[in-house]
């Protein structure tokens, strides 16, 4: 079997980062309304996960061909 490429894999992360992390601060946004702490629990790794995500692009973009 083929092996993917190595900018591939780091795309296909990319996008599932940002996209889950995305995800993640909605759904604590809307717990948020109800139990505070949960809330933030889920909003603040989301956070994270969207901006390694963001890094991420950065560092594609500066991979050599």
């Amino acid at each position: 079997m083929a092996e993917a490429k190595p900018h591939a894999t780091l795309e296909k992360w990319t996008w599932i980062l940002i996209y889950g992390g995305l995800f993640m601060i909605i759904i604590g946004i809307a717990t948020g309304r109800t139990e505070e702490a949960l809330g933030w629990f889920l909003a603040v790794p989301g956070a994270v996960f969207t901006t390694v995500g963001v890094v991420l692009i950065y560092v594609r973009s500066r991979y050599k061909d």
